[in-house]
């Protein structure tokens, strides 16, 4: 065993390695000092065929996401080595293998996520230019622009906050190591990983054709990288890293958003600080911030949207129109809006969910959760259909009620199963004749021979005739000598004794064969049918990532007209003549703490021409 836990290492060198053993993840050696340590567990030892016993400190596999978590927020990776074959029919030693490995950007684990913001994986190349992509594996959102300078790099990291960065070792060289210094003040500061990747992490014609698998496309120029070769490179890096931790596919990554900073106000990380959009600057906290004052959305998937709107604010007159237009319709008809959130109030994180089926981590009650979220899409549908133009008309055409979803989970998985998938009890009656059979066979299996015992007794005669068991011929009738001239021909002797002799028939065998093991062959026939339930649902991510979309969407203008009626925020009317001119204007935030409606109102006019204003300013004047 040691020898495989010793290969399995030598694998995985720059990740702490939880080796499943039983009902327990073991660590060895330096991996158990470390982990002993950070997670202030009992240190132990294991003969390991060495003069010295092997470091070894372990966790309850039940409770290993805690102990994982608390090691990757230290910023550390963690290697999951599972057992993939059952140990009972295992011939040697259990095979193992390394199922995933968790990162800052690649953590799945819903107690260390939160739910209001994207938890982004970034990738950096530096070719003829910058070429950075931002995925988010949680819910599938995949972003990727060129930029030409280092410093708007930094302003884009400001603007999604990643997690985790990937670079390239040019990256991490040139400029003497500055820009390097650079990215490791954000570990300081936010404890963002930060890892210098290989140079054939980059190879062009590699992420090429990564690429085009991933995407399902011909060629680059409908994913719109024909023209942005290092964001490409960027964007490969990102696929072979997500696919290489996730040890498999990542379906639920089907789109890529190829963007423009210029399609946005440029914020560079320091206006982008003082100006306290998401966040104050003394405490890092959201209340106190602008997305305090407008968050009152009822879903996770419109929390990170309206987050997304106030990191990243339009500059695009069409689109920003189209947002004050869905906005005013709601609040010309607040009743409709408010029968909408309410509905939404009862919608889970439905991004979060499909990515959890698709990567075969959802577990019963995710099922549940997911076929519950979807049983409003109707009612979302219905309300909409008030609208006739419009964004919200769209969005009415656009939603998918998925009601052949939920109709085969309400078919299969009972309304309160339990966590566990290899532990039965989540599958419905009616559902699989085999079941049924099973589940019959495991709570009603004595009954069933005491009804063959009374059946055989009244048919034979045999008075005495009785079912018994035993480990070796398990179970039997049981006949005494002076009725043994009374046995049918269809009992076939099984074993002769001094008193007694032992029969069974074809019926005994048949109930002896669903109450033995019944149990273990319930509880396996229910995870294969969870499974099969499972990868189906798997199959229609797209259609529930695009309903997804649209909820959050619908939850994120639905809060901001809540916001705009219940603090009397009027329309703003957009020109393009280099003019504004507020009456009576409030600043949302510094309103909000100050008491008793003590806050003054600001006219403000500025144009391009007389009316504009000048800061002069120097180091001494702060």
């Amino acid at each position: 065993m040691m020898q495989q836990y010793c290969k399995t290492k030598e694998e995985y060198k720059d990740c702490i390695l939880f080796y499943r053993l039983g009902d327990f993840y073991e660590m060895f050696f330096e991996d158990a000092l470390t982990a002993s340590k950070e997670l202030e567990i009992t240190l132990t030892g294991k003969d390991c065929g060495m003069e010295e016993r092997a470091p070894m400190c372990g966790i309850p596999y039940h409770a290993y996401e805690n102990y994982m978590n608390r090691l990757v927020e230290k910023g550390y990776k963690v290697a999951i080595c599972e057992q993939v074959e059952d140990p009972k029919t295992a011939k040697g030693i259990v095979k193992r293998e390394v199922i995933r490995i968790v990162t800052p950007g690649t953590n799945m684990s819903a107690n260390s996520l939160n739910e209001t913001k994207n938890n982004y994986l970034m990738s950096i190349y530096r070719g003829e230019r910058y070429g950075i992509s931002f995925a988010d594996i949680t819910t599938g959102d995949f972003y990727t622009t060129e930029v030409d300078r280092f410093p708007k790099v930094m302003d884009e990291i400001a603007k999604f906050a990643p997690v985790e960065i990937l670079i390239n070792e040019v990256v991490a060289e040139e400029d003497d190591g500055e820009h390097m210094a650079r990215l490791e003040q954000l570990h300081d500061k936010e404890h963002t990983m930060v890892s210098a990747m290989e140079d054939w992490y980059y190879e062009s014609e590699m992420d090429e054709r990564l690429i085009k698998e991933q995407f399902h496309v011909m060629n680059l120029e409908g994913l719109g990288l024909k023209d942005l070769p290092d964001a490409a490179c960027s964007v490969g890096c990102l696929i072979y890293y997500l696919k290489d931790t996730q040890k498999g596919c990542v379906d639920h990554i089907n789109h890529i958003s190829t963007y423009h900073v210029e399609d946005y106000v440029v914020l560079d990380s320091a206006s982008r600080r003082n100006l306290e959009l998401c966040e104050t600057m003394r405490d890092k906290n959201k209340r106190g911030s602008l997305l305090w004052v407008l968050d009152k959305t009822k879903t996770a998937m419109g929390a990170r949207t309206l987050r997304a709107m106030v990191e990243q604010p339009c500059i695009r007159k069409d689109r920003i129109e189209e947002r004050l237009d869905a906005v005013e319709a709601f609040n010309d008809s607040m009743i409709t809006r408010d029968e909408l959130r309410e509905y939404l109030s009862a919608v889970y994180d439905l991004e979060r969910l499909m990515t959890r089926i698709t990567l075969k981590s959802a577990n019963p009650r995710d099922l549940i959760a997911f076929k519950n979220s979807i049983g409003i899409l109707p009612h979302v549908k219905s309300i909409l259909k008030e609208f006739d133009t419009g964004l919200l008309a769209q969005y009415e055409n656009d939603l998918d009620e998925l009601t052949d979803l939920y109709a085969s989970i309400e078919a299969a998985i009972v309304e309160e199963p339990p966590i566990l998938i290899k532990e039965g009890g989540m599958i419905k009656d009616g559902y699989n004749a085999t079941v049924d059979e099973l589940k019959h066979a495991k709570s009603d299996g004595k009954q069933w021979l005491l009804d063959l015992e009374s059946k055989e007794r009244e048919a034979t005669g045999i008075k005495n005739l009785k079912i018994k068991f035993n480990k070796v011929f398990g179970y039997y009738f049981d006949v005494t000598n002076s009725f043994k001239d009374q046995v049918p021909d269809y009992f076939i002797r099984k074993q002769t004794l001094a008193n007694s002799e032992r029969y069974s028939t074809d019926e005994l065998e048949d109930i002896a064969g669903k109450i033995l093991g019944a149990e273990d062959r319930l509880y396996g026939l229910e995870y294969d049918l969870f499974c099969e339930l499972r990868d189906n649902l798997a199959l229609e991510v797209k259609r529930v990532q695009k309903t997804a979309k649209i909820i959050a969407d619908l939850d994120a203008l639905a809060s901001l007209a809540y916001v705009a009626e219940k603090n009397h925020f009027v329309r703003p009317a957009m020109n393009e003549e280099g003019r504004i001119n507020i009456i009576e204007g409030r600043h949302p935030v510094v309103e909000k703490v100050l008491d008793n409606d003590s806050f003054i109102t600001n006219d403000t006019y500025l144009d391009n021409d007389l009316n504009r204003v000048s800061i002069i300013t120097g180091p001494n004047m702060a």
